[in-house]
């Protein structure tokens, strides 16, 4: 039989799950939802829809990725159970920074379940009129990118799947080889490549190819591919000969093509974009690798930046692997 009655302890609790999406409490997000498959988000975009463990891992940089809040205002909020079952809906004015003066109405809606005699999201329901990436000025991609992680993990032998793809390059190599001239040049950079290689190969990864004095490879798992990329830069500081080479290093995961022995996709060229807004002895990865590797443990992560990459839309955050010991 129906009961269905106003709940101000739902309404409490998907205030306390609103408030801290522009106050930045990702554990007050993860830890109001349920832990169970059934979980669903659902945002404005058609391809906006997730479900699972990945939407509580990622929720938190889903909305962290937003600029800071300027206008928060409620205009309308209800609740109701029925049983074990309950729901909220809410109308919200958003304007944040750069441009305050410019907000947005936001809806949303949540479905709660009780858990243990515990109120849980297991549904909710977003929506603007506006596209994420002129909403926030940002593109939202934590959860799309968690999803796509756990798919099926790249195999060399496959035409296509998830890999993490990273770039090397030797900085100030143009300077050295016009220096030391190309006969001796010749050895020091094959020597080298050669290091990375086996490097490559010790990871299970796969070495690609060399890019004059840079290098590409994939792996099909981001936490080798950055013990590899953390070996690599080891390998050159704890390397006392002459000349001393020094690289920077981007990493990124994604979904990539394979054809000929080659790689093509959006992964791969954010990849070699990354590497090139690093410095010296730096290992910069995307966040998306991050989030991947973030429950391996044995990960340092520092430096947050965003960039413009070229030919990619958007801003794009990246971190600093901390590979010193």
């Amino acid at each position: 039989m129906s009961d269905i009655r106003p709940s101000p302890e739902i309404l409490a609790i998907a205030r306390r799950w609103i408030d801290a999406i522009p106050n930045r409490r990702p554990n007050d997000l993860s830890n109001l939802m349920t832990d169970a498959d059934h979980l669903l988000f659902f945002g404005t975009g058609e391809d906006e829809v997730w479900s699972g463990q990945a939407v509580r891992d990622g929720v938190g940089a889903f909305f962290g990725v937003i600029p800071p809040v300027t206008t928060h205002i409620e205009h309308f909020a209800e609740a109701y159970e029925n049983g074990d079952t309950g729901w909220a809906c809410f109308t919200h004015e958003i304007a944040f920074e750069p441009h305050p003066d410019r907000s947005f109405l936001v809806r949303s809606t949540l479905i709660l379940t009780l858990e243990d005699g515990a109120w849980k999201i297991v549904h909710r329901h977003g929506s603007v009129p506006t596209p994420n990436e002129e909403f926030t000025g940002r593109d939202q991609t934590a959860i799309a990118d968690l999803v796509a992680a756990a798919k099926d993990g790249f195999a060399l032998d496959q035409t296509e799947g998830l890999a993490s793809i990273m770039f090397t390059d030797i900085v100030g190599s143009s300077a050295l080889a016009s220096a030391l001239g190309d006969r001796a040049w010749s050895p020091i950079i094959a020597a080298h490549f050669n290091m990375i290689q086996a490097i490559v190969a010790e990871h299970d990864g796969q070495f690609v190819k060399s890019l004059g004095d840079g290098t590409m490879s994939s792996f099909p798992s981001a936490r080798t591919c950055l013990e590899a990329a953390s070996a690599i830069q080891t390998n050159l500081a704890n390397n006392t000969q002459d000349p001393h080479l020094s690289v920077r290093i981007g990493i990124h995961t994604g979904e990539v093509m394979q054809a000929h022995d080659d790689f093509f996709g959006t992964v791969v060229n954010k990849a070699a974009r990354i590497a090139s807004t690093a410095q010296a002895q730096e290992i910069r990865v995307s966040d998306t690798t991050r989030l991947i590797v973030r429950n391996a443990g044995g990960f340092v992560f520092s430096g947050s930046k965003d960039f413009d990459l070229k030919g990619l839309e958007g801003r794009h955050t990246t971190y600093l692997l901390e590979w010193q010991t």
